[in-house]
């Protein structure tokens, strides 16, 4: 049976977002946003960019959400000094998460193929990368509902 973060990957997967995609709507989602712009922005991360040869979407989105609540975004802004250590947690994450796949590339998850995200293994590793950007962001003190102010 499915939660609820499982289910809205079906659902954003039904409506052709890819992982990227997922991973960025699901962060906005958390804030109660909306960010069309920021969305289609990170459509260009999708399929590895492109070819899937280049990292998986749902790494590269999942940086994308991180860098939501904590990166620089305005000339008044500065970036949270713990967004360093919160991409390095992620990606070392992610790594080991990938291991049983071969790499971390789209094309290594998707073993070999590159297209439509795989319903087990893309969804799977979107409602993990879910749950560990909110792991990570509560780990240094940011609340995954707050956010920064857009506008």
């Amino acid at each position: 049976m499915l939660d609820d973060t499982g289910l809205r990957v079906m659902e954003l997967g039904g409506k052709g977002y890819c992982c990227s995609q997922m991973m960025v709507i699901m962060a906005l989602d958390e804030m109660d946003r909306e960010d069309p712009d920021l969305v289609r922005a990170a459509g260009g991360l999708c399929n590895g960019l492109g070819d899937c040869s280049g990292p998986c979407g749902v790494l590269t989105g999942s940086v994308l959400a991180l860098g939501l609540y904590a990166a620089k975004g305005t000339d008044d802004e500065e970036p949270d000094d713990s967004l360093p250590l919160m991409l390095e947690s992620l990606r070392d994450w992610f790594v080991a998460r990938t291991l049983e796949y071969g790499g971390t590339a789209c094309g290594d998850i998707l073993d070999g193929g590159c297209g439509a995200p795989h319903p087990e293994r893309c969804g799977g590793l979107v409602a993990d990368a879910n749950a560990k950007v909110r792991e990570i962001l509560v780990e240094n003190g940011l609340d995954p509902a707050q956010g920064r102010d857009l506008s």
